[in-house]
């Protein structure tokens, strides 16, 4: 396999190599122990995302990780923008995950504009639950601002997924995940969501998030280039066993590389590399290897308009 084949891409990164990008204090050594340890999992771009806050803290983290971006061109080049995944989530037990459901609010015009402004506008994808009120308002202005959005911590009905695919939302968030153990065994959102073939959706390739028959299943279900993988991984990712942070817990991570929110049985992201996920997508969808690569790398890139630099040997 070349090395140009193995320049992946992550659309949804909370935190690397020890590293939670949910600080507000995270400084240059810090983002940049973070690229080289993404570069030695052949991934050449990501979106850091940053998960559920209130919004003036979402704002300072988005200028901080600006300023470092800007202090430091090897980080711009990796870190390619920002993925905000909350706070505009479902309340409701099961569907909001490990984020906080305190919280979690409505989306409003002009959080929406503080935020897309404190990135520099480099905000690339807002998660969000379209059944929350003003919804429909964020998804219109964030497409507008080429904004990508995706429906997920959401227990949307049909109607709610319609509207907003008819804004503009065009992906579903880690689908299969950030739901009740128990739901109705048919009429429910994992179900609305997958059947939406307007929808990319997105999966976690882990064997955990998703067991291996159920990626294959979700797999077969979607028309051809809809879907991307991607690792939701938090700061245990690309490190070995051991207790790290995300948001302010302290999540023990075992040799079975599950990470779980304490005494909780709640999943709190991944400790899945893109590299591992690549390989994963590859022995257990038994893809080609072009197929792979396409939907772990250049086609989720370009859906937020970004260009992965080539590099050889």
């Amino acid at each position: 396999m070349s090395r140009r084949k193995q320049k992946l891409f992550d659309l949804q990164v909370n935190g690397f190599a020890g590293v939670d990008f949910q600080s507000p204090d995270l400084e240059l050594p810090q983002l940049l122990h973070v690229v080289e340890a993404l570069q030695r999992h052949d991934t050449a771009g990501i979106l850091a995302t940053l998960i559920t806050d209130s919004i003036d803290s979402l704002c300072w983290k988005l200028e901080n990780f600006e300023r470092l971006r800007n202090r430091d061109p090897r980080i711009a080049a990796v870190v390619k923008g920002y993925h905000l995944e909350g706070p505009w989530i479902s309340c409701e037990t099961g569907y909001h995950g490990a984020h906080s459901r305190e919280l979690a609010c409505d989306p409003k015009a002009a959080d929406f504009l503080r935020l897309y402004d404190a990135s520099g506008g480099n905000l690339k994808l807002v998660t969000l639950a379209p059944e929350r009120r003003g919804s429909e308002e964020v998804v219109a202005l964030g497409a507008a601002k080429g904004v990508r959005i995706g429906l997920g911590h959401t227990n949307a009905s049909e109607s709610d997924i319609d509207r907003a695919i008819q804004a503009g939302a065009t992906l579903a968030t880690h689908l299969g995940n950030a739901v009740p153990l128990e739901m109705h065994r048919h009429d429910n959102v994992v179900q609305r969501l997958l059947a939406r073939d307007e929808l990319i959706a997105c999966l976690i390739p882990d064997g955990i998030h998703l067991p291996r028959f159920v990626l294959q299943n979700f797999y077969r279900a979607k028309p051809p280039g809809k879907v991307f993988f991607t690792t939701d991984c938090m700061s245990a990712a690309g490190s070995p066993p051991g207790v790290y942070p995300l948001a302010g817990y302290d999540l023990e991570v075992g040799e079975d590389g599950v990470v779980r929110l304490p005494g909780d049985g709640r999943f709190a992201g991944s400790s899945l590399t893109m590299d591992r996920a690549f390989r994963n997508v590859l022995n257990w969808l038994e893809l080609e290897e072009g197929a792979a690569f396409a939907q772990c790398a250049t086609a989720p890139a370009a859906h937020f308009g970004i260009t992965l630099e080539e590099t050889g040997n």
